[in-house]
Order: structure tokens, then sequence, then C-alpha cells
């Protein structure tokens, strides 16, 4: 999905990756992650964000929750958005402020105490029960938390397994229960996904949760509540910021952007973010037919794979589909036009769309490609442990 753009935005990147793999520095099943890349992206984000008066909360699902990237992301970004209380607790480790939690996943009840004890800036909940609990945490800490609701999507827009919020026709009813409660406040909405990425130009445009997160803070003003915040996740970008700020959206929450791997990236090498890792894998044995295999671990089933380079050759292979259902012990490729372009050990290297937290895969975290003295940094598991 992404590999031209990355040679031809980042050619180094690609240098270094298989560099380090052909070398054995770096096992197949690796994302190689350029340090500097992701930073400088977080600077372009953050000072654009600036100008349009709007506030960002990072997200690093997509990047392994690693804490190298964390801190070069906070920099610029200094709060971020944890979608789950495991990606909460590696924030804080490596010194992110928190903006938002709940954000995806709800706080266990039990998880709490430590979390609301970080004082995030918001917490997100779903319905009335977990509003509680964050009420009764929040006044037993001594303090009031600022809470955003998260609006039911529209229909056919929720993603399987991301079900749950308020639905616009009971927040009235909500609200009022809400505000009876004395350790929360009701800060403001969010719903997800407010924006994509259109699958055929790429150019990113508000669903209808984005309407609905809009009728929502105009009847939480109407109950008298001021200074509400409305966050629109998803496909946050330099190219959608704007529209953002144009629509009335307070926060924004880049994740892919970090990396230059939105949808239109795939589609526009010209975005100013660049792009910033590769997916390395290796040649691990050849079918009958002369389809090669390629190590598995990292693969995705929303990447949208196309081609994968064999750098010993410079041949480019087309990537097979593969059901969603099965383990990606292997990935199959197009069998080359000569047998001798691609032999057991050769690096392979592809560039597609990824959520590192969800794969088994290595993440190598690099540095100095800018200034031609690229270094690597260390290795780190998918959760951000150093290897």
């Amino acid at each position: 999905m992404f590999l031209d753009t990355v040679l031809t935005r980042n050619p180094g990147l690609v240098d270094a990756a298989a560099a380090l793999h052909r070398n054995g520095e770096i096992p197949p099943d690796t994302y190689v992650v350029d340090l500097d890349a992701v930073e400088a992206n977080a600077a372009l984000l953050a000072a654009e964000a600036e100008r349009l008066g709007i506030s960002l909360w990072f997200v690093v699902k997509q990047l392994g929750r690693n804490p190298e990237l964390i801190r070069a992301i906070a920099r610029h970004i200094p709060r971020s958005a944890a979608i789950d209380p495991a990606e909460a607790r590696t924030l804080h480790a490596a010194g992110a402020q928190p903006g938002n939690l709940g954000h995806l996943v709800q706080i266990p009840r039990r998880a709490l105490p430590e979390m609301l004890a970080w004082r995030p800036e918001t917490v997100t909940v779903f319905d009335l029960a977990n509003a509680r609990a964050v009420s009764d945490a929040a006044r037993r800490l001594g303090f009031v938390q600022d809470i955003l609701i998260r609006l039911e999507g529209a229909a056919g827009s929720v993603y399987p397994g991301q079900e749950g919020g308020v639905p616009l026709d009971r927040l009235e009813a909500f609200a009022k229960d809400a505000e009876a409660l004395d350790g929360i406040r009701i800060a403001g909405v969010t719903a997800f996904p407010c924006v994509l990425c259109d699958p055929v130009t790429g150019v990113p445009a508000a669903t209808p949760n984005f309407g609905l997160a809009l009728k929502a803070r105009e009847l939480l003003a109407a109950r008298g509540h001021h200074g509400l915040k409305l966050s629109a996740p998803s496909a946050t970008s330099m190219a959608s910021l704007p529209l953002l700020a144009e629509l009335g959206a307070t926060h924004g929450e880049p994740g892919h952007a970090l990396t230059g791997t939105t949808p239109l990236h795939a589609l526009d090498p010209a975005q100013p973010e660049k792009p910033a890792y590769v997916y390395v894998s290796e040649v691990a044995h050849t079918l009958d037919d002369g389809r090669p295999a390629i190590f598995g671990g990292g693969f995705y089933t929303r990447s949208h794979i196309r081609s994968a380079l064999l750098p010993r050759t410079g041949t480019r292979l087309g990537v097979q589909n593969a059901p969603a259902e099965n383990i990606d012990y292997y990935r199959l490729l197009d069998a080359p036009a000569r047998a001798a372009d691609v032999r057991v050990g050769d690096t392979a290297l592809l560039a597609f769309r990824t959520q590192i937290f969800v794969t088994r895969s290595t993440v190598a975290v690099v540095s100095g490609l800018a200034s031609g003295s690229p270094r690597l940094n260390g290795l780190y598991d998918a959760h951000g442990r150093a290897l």
C-alpha cells in the first residue's frame, strides 16, 4: 500500500532496513521505524493544530506503544489518548501526559484509582454505569474528573468490536443522571470514527458520527454546559486538520499521520508527513509452483498490501491475499519470472497499513537516516518492551 510512497519519500529507511536484516541485526517479522521522521511528523502536526486553534491527543497503538517513539512525539504533542489500560500505562511510564483515557476501551473499574490519580484531562465514558464508577473513584481521590460522553455511532458506521456509547435520543436523560454525580463534570463529547478517507481519492471527509457529536454538543450546551470539547478521532492528519477546525472540533487524535500512513499518503506521496516505517520479512521457502513464502507475524487484515520488494535483485512481486481467519505463519508472493530472482533467506520489504500492537512483531527503532549516519537504537516487542 505504501511501498512506492516510502521509496519516493524515504529511500534511506528502505536501505537501512535491508542492511539491518542482511547483517543479521534484526529478524524477519520486524517493523523498522524511523524515529526522526516520526518526530518531524509530530512537529508538523503540532504546528498546524496550533495555527488552527485545535488541541491534539496522540495515539500509539499502531506504533507498538514504543517508549522511544512516545517520548519523541511528546516533545511536540505532550498529551496522549490511550485506547486501553495497557496503552495508558505505557504512555504514563514513558512520560506522556494523559489527555484522554477510555478512548476506545473503557477503564476497568479496579484500574480507575490508579489511572485517575494521574489526573487525565478527560475520561471517556460509554454509559451511566461507567460514569458512576469514574465519579465514585474520583470522589474518593478528592477531586472532580472531567468526562467525555461517547456517542453511539450512526447505523453502519461502527466497527465490529467497538460498539457502545450513548444514543443521541437518550443523551438528555443520560446528562440529567450524570449531572447528579458529584465526582464528574461533563466536559464534552466524542464519537468514532468521525473522519474517514475516501477509498478512491484518499481525501478525508466527515462521517455521520461527526454530525451526531455536533448535535450532542448543542444539546449539552442548551443544558448549561460551557466550554465543551469535541474530540473527532480517526484520520487526523495535516490534510484533515483544516476540516476539523472548519466543522468545530476542539481535538484531533493523530495516529497514522505520525508515520505518514493514512490512506491519503498511499495515493499522494506529496503529503507533508513523511512515511516512517517498513516491514521486514525473509523468504522462508518456495512452493513447488515457484511462489515464495515469506515469514509472517506482522500482517494486518485491513493492511491493503499490494507488493513486496526483494532488494538483493530489485525484484517486485505481488503479495497474495490471505484469509483473515487464518494465522499468518507465512504470506505467499507471486512467482517470479525467473527462479534465480528469489532464494531462501532473501530480505523482503513491504509497507502497508498496520496496527503493530495486535501483531507478534519486533519493532526496530532507527535514527540518523537524514544525516546519512543510520543507527539502530533498540529492539522492542509489539507492546513496547525492550528486547
